[in-house]
């Protein structure tokens, strides 16, 4: 059965094209291939991100308060209606990050997050306490979606050991309309061509040769947020369409847009 609870450190590393082919090869003394990527170099995942209507969420992160949280339904490769996706809830404390998942059918994610049409647990092999949690914050904060993040990912497993993890992603995309996994990956790009972000994931602390190898190639922490990111873009997009947009005409512009984003679904 798939992992439905993850408990980690995460840190963020972004790198050129050069650097991460040079990196490559030096894993390869340390480190295995995820399942996912056995005979394909990437691996393909889509994510709809839910916010409040006021996008509550990430205003809330991109502030980058102790604590922080969110929803997303997530897909490996693009789904049909009928296949298994996971309707994910991250928390953050700190630099500790919390995962838990369950999984159901994408037509079921649909009507449960969409329409509040509950699944037929019997049918669904659903976590009932990861879903319980995941229905609590869905109610408390009245989510809907909002954004449809994609992006192809290649990962590692340290050999002998299924702890420390590391994953790059490239060609990452976003969306605001037709939010639905099934519609494809398409989106503006939100990571320039050549370059990767490599994501850290560990339970304690990173081997020795791991950090050896950070500061023979110069790569540094980062802080990147592929929803933050999207959404300060889309932010700034918002402003700059206008010569002067006052406030009140700019929310109400904003709350007119996620209204008919709403009605899509």
């Amino acid at each position: 059965m798939a992992i439905e609870v993850f408990n980690r450190n995460e840190k963020k590393y972004i790198m050129d094209e050069k650097t991460y082919k040079q990196l490559l090869i030096r894993l390869e003394d340390y480190m295995e291939l995820d399942a996912y990527n056995i005979g394909q170099d990437f691996y393909s995942i889509s994510n709809i991100y839910y916010d409040t209507m006021d996008d509550k969420l990430i205003r809330n992160s991109i502030e980058k308060p102790i604590y922080r949280e969110k929803l997303r339904v997530r897909s490996y490769g693009i789904p049909l209606i009928e296949d298994q996706v996971y309707i994910e809830i991250k928390k953050k404390y700190k630099d500790n990050v919390n995962k838990r998942r369950t999984a159901m059918k994408l037509a079921d994610a649909y009507d449960y997050l969409n329409n509040d049409i509950y699944p037929d647990f019997n049918q669904n092999k659903i976590n009932m306490q990861v879903f319980n949690e995941i229905d609590y914050f869905k109610k408390f904060y009245k989510v809907v979606p909002k954004v449809h993040i994609s992006y192809d990912r290649r990962a590692y497993f340290e050999q002998d050991d299924g702890d420390f993890r590391l994953t790059f992603d490239t060609n990452i995309k976003a969306r605001r309309d037709n939010i639905r996994l099934e519609a494809g990956d398409g989106g503006d790009k939100l990571l320039e061509d050549g370059k990767y972000l490599m994501e850290v994931k560990i339970s304690n602390a990173a081997p020795i040769w791991f950090t050896r190898l950070m500061a023979e190639f110069n790569i540094y922490p980062t802080s990147f947020s592929k929803y933050a990111s999207e959404y300060k873009r889309y932010i700034n997009n918002m402003i700059t369409k206008g010569e002067h947009i006052c406030l009140n005409q700019y929310l109400q512009h904003l709350q007119t847009i996620q209204f008919q984003l709403v009605q899509q679904f």
